[in-house]
């Protein structure tokens, strides 16, 4: 087993990603619901989507939160987070893809730190999920 795989197998290693991924939801949100008009001026989105999406991001925090609190990490809600953090990134590409906003480059740069944040934490919670799946054991004939 190499370090790497030994480091993704850690009982704690899943904890500690969910752990990430709700405090960048939880900063992210917080900062779209605190600062919303400020930050629709600045970034060209529009107010209703950041607000939505922040009000959404808190209540994501707080289950992944939940479930990194948990003695042992809920695997299959785990992996819904980890497809959910694709679907983010890859709805982050068509908003700028689509150029239905007058997207500012601070707004590119927000959507796209967005985006490589949630491919960070699907690839961490991929590779988690791999390394310290439970070994099937074979019944004796």
């Amino acid at each position: 087993m190499t370090a790497r795989s030994t480091l993704f197998a850690s009982p704690r290693f899943l904890p500690r990603v969910m752990w990430a991924d709700a405090a960048s939801c939880a900063g992210t949100g917080a900062l779209q619901v605190a600062f919303t008009d400020t930050l629709a001026r600045l970034t060209g989105l529009p107010a209703a989507l950041l607000l939505g999406t922040g009000v959404f991001l808190l209540a994501y925090a707080a289950a992944a939160a939940f479930m990194a609190s948990r003695a042992t990490p809920p695997r299959t809600l785990i992996g819904v987070v980890m497809l959910g953090n694709l679907g983010w990134a890859v709805a982050c590409a068509a908003l700028l893809a689509g150029g239905l906003f007058p997207v500012t480059a601070l707004g590119v740069a927000w959507v796209l730190a967005q985006a490589v944040c949630v491919l960070v934490l699907a690839e961490l919670q991929w590779s988690g999920l791999r390394a310290s799946r439970p070994v099937a054991r074979m019944a004796l004939a």
